[in-house]
């Protein structure tokens, strides 16, 4: 599919040779919480061509990059094992320091030859890069030019290169002030998620098709009324919580279980923009026909053992039981959809695929999607997770490693660093 013209400038059309490079990737990763290493390496993984591209073409290279946050404090950990992957990965030795970028990162910096890269210390160590700094404070980007991150390093270097778009609803300093004070262009990363996202949005195949599920049912409120009211969207498959809400929106009851599930975690406060969306855009809505049940579980949730799948459609599922999955009616139909259609958008597996018997619907919807002969994109974290486990990824147009900033970008919100890198392209072009 082609993508629009971005007004960003590609990494490619730098010239790194002997110049110092800023480069901030998205390295955040998932953290065995026992160990503290690494489970999974594809952030790392998709930083790779951009690095390389500096390190080849002579640039001397500083990674600014962060790993968890005080939200996610048990991620928490120093980025010395990011380095070592990305040694491994790009043939090339990466030095880390364990220094943000005190008096120890500048010279650290300040000593690399062509070719040679460090990254800095863990970008969450400074106040002025955690969660709570940018809701509490709300700096615009001129002012974090002012930061300590920025006013100690900026100077050191010629260019930013910023290949983070996972992080790019996040309005920090590493993410949008650098560009406020040097020459700005996207990484490989950022110029492909942005185009593939931009593609679905603006300019897709048809029919295009949405399939949203999982348990996070903000991130599908956050959208589907835009690519609903934009055209975005023919039609949106909904799995998961989602298309319960929507089937509790329409007057049916699933009992007890299911209510007491959905009020403990405030999700059935969407009822009321579900039924507000299906008055609108009903027609365009296809919900579950049927869902499976365990029948052995009783007044509890699904996942109790033993575990025994049983399906029924809508209007004979026992009312005391929870809704782990859809049943293979649905299964079929969403797999119609996706058959015809020329574009697909994947957000949230369809079930409790971590769980037997519960990975039939995921599982039977992703090796759909994944055979499908129109253009897909898929993601946020458990939709990657349930691709990887069911699916082999090269089988789909495009992967997205942006959960936050993907959601907040097909639901129309703004994303501060493709202002930042917008406004850089501007300026660069004067």
């Amino acid at each position: 599919m082609e993508g629009p013209r971005l007004k960003i400038k590609p990494f490619t059309e730098l010239e790194p040779a002997g110049k110092t490079v800023i480069f901030r990737p998205d390295i955040n990763s998932p953290i065995d919480p026992v160990t503290k290493k690494i489970v999974n390496t594809n952030r790392i993984e998709k930083t790779v061509p951009t690095l390389k591209f500096l390190l080849e073409g002579g640039a001397k290279v500083a990674l600014i990059a962060h790993q968890g946050d005080t939200l996610d404090y048990q991620n928490l950990i120093p980025l010395a094992e990011h380095a070592a992957i990305l040694s491994r990965l790009t043939g090339r030795r990466i030095e880390y320091i364990d220094d943000v970028c005190g008096p120890a990162a500048q010279a650290a910096v300040k000593a690399l030859a062509p070719g040679e890269a460090v990254i800095l210390g863990n970008l969450r160590y400074l106040s002025e890069e955690i969660s709570t700094f940018e809701t509490v404070v709300k700096l615009s980007a001129r002012e974090m030019a002012k930061t300590w991150l920025v006013r100690s390093l900026a100077p050191l270097a010629d260019y930013y290169v910023n290949d983070a778009f996972a992080a790019a609803h996040r309005n920090s300093p590493s993410m949008v002030a650098f560009q406020e004070l040097l020459p700005s262009a996207g990484g490989l990363q950022l110029m492909e998620e942005y185009t593939a996202l931009k593609s679905v949005m603006d300019n897709p195949k048809r029919p295009c098709v949405y399939v949203l599920g999982g348990a996070k049912i903000s991130d599908a409120f956050d959208m589907m009324r835009k690519v609903l009211t934009d055209g975005s969207a023919d039609h949106i498959l909904a799995a998961g919580v989602t298309g319960i809400v929507m089937h509790l929106a329409r007057g049916e009851d699933f009992g007890p279980v299911v209510t007491k599930f959905l009020a403990d975690r405030n999700l059935d406060a969407f009822i009321p923009e579900a039924k507000a969306l299906l008055e609108e855009f009903g027609d365009r809505y296809v919900l579950p026909v049927d869902f499976a049940y365990d029948t052995n579980a009783t007044q509890s949730t699904a996942g109790a053992s033993p575990q025994r799948r049983a399906e029924a459609p809508i209007a004979s599922l026992p009312k005391d039981r929870m809704l782990p999955d859809i049943g293979h009616k649905t299964i079929e139909l969403f797999k119609g959809y996706i058959a015809a259609a020329g574009s697909i958008f994947v957000n949230g597996p369809a079930g409790m695929y971590e769980h037997e018997p519960w990975s039939d619907g995921t599982r039977e919807i992703w090796r759909a999607i994944a055979a499908a002969p129109g253009y897909t994109v898929i993601g946020g974290g458990d939709t990657i997770s349930a691709a990887t486990k069911f699916t082999d990824l090269s089988k789909y147009g495009y992967v997205c490693t942006g959960g936050g900033a993907m959601v907040r970008f097909l639901a129309g919100k703004r994303l501060p660093l493709i202002e930042a890198m917008e406004k850089a392209f501007e300026r660069d072009l004067g």
